[in-house]
């Protein structure tokens, strides 16, 4: 008999994970900008104290995928309160973000 636990199901995507990707990127900002077909979210490390920040990570998306991604992240969060209580947000410093173009912070 076959071992079906290994045996991929229709419509399954294998996803793999590299190393040094799975350790991840520390970011305390993110910086959005769209235009009429991708949205653009840099991810910044900012350092208290240091007028100078890097991008650490800049992803592209779609337009229907930024919308996806912005309804995952909200179920995650009520996930995450339902579990561990309402996240408290605290005050975001003022960092001058004139980049140009349509931006939000997050």
């Amino acid at each position: 008999m076959a071992d079906e636990k290994n045996q991929p199901r229709p419509n399954q995507l294998n996803i793999e994970i590299s190393e040094e990707v799975a350790d991840g990127i520390y970011s305390n900002l993110a910086i959005i900008t769209h235009s009429n077909s991708e949205f653009v979210v840099d991810f910044v490390r900012v350092m208290p104290g240091v007028p100078k920040a890097k991008v650490k990570a800049r992803v592209l998306l779609t337009p229907q995928h930024a919308k996806r991604l912005m309804r995952a992240l909200v179920d995650n969060v009520q996930k995450f309160e339902a579990v561990h209580g309402t996240i408290r947000e605290t005050e975001v410093p003022e960092v001058p973000m004139n980049f140009g173009g349509p931006t939000a912070q997050a």
